[in-house]
């Protein structure tokens, strides 16, 4: 799928640090509880760290001591792409900035933990940054 944002991989690593290239270009996955939005209750913007576009607000931010930030609803559906991912044995969905096609982590459904969507938006703190209001 071709996204607004299209860039080649050598200008993502350039703009990108190891990290943030192995979660966000390779879907990679940072270790649970490392990230530094996991426990933020700052009220603003999470914006994809790799092109700046709205994905998500403080406000749908929930704790779910999960070891990385969970959020039950994007800022806007047409935000996130969601993929079927089907690696390490198991189906999942897999969440991608709609705006440039960065892994941000997966979402599920079901998990119990009285949200207004029953969602779980599982996102690596690499693929965000937030903007305070």
């Amino acid at each position: 799928m071709g996204y607004p944002v299209n860039k080649t991989e050598d200008e993502w690593r350039a703009e990108l640090s190891p990290q943030e290239y192995h979660v966000l270009r390779e879907a990679g996955t940072e270790r649970a509880g490392t990230g530094e939005y996991v426990d933020t209750k700052t009220v603003g913007v999470y914006q994809c760290r790799a092109c700046g576009a709205e994905l998500f607000r403080s406000e749908t931010k929930f704790d779910s001591h999960c070891g990385w930030p969970s959020f039950y609803d994007p800022q806007d559906s047409a935000a996130v792409e969601l993929l079927t991912d089907r690696t390490f044995g198991m189906v999942r969905t897999e969440v991608r900035c709609a705006n440039c096609g960065s892994h941000l982590g997966h979402v599920f459904e079901g998990e119990g933990y009285g949200t207004p969507t029953d969602q779980r938006y599982c996102i690596n703190s690499v693929s965000l940054k937030l903007e305070p209001a």
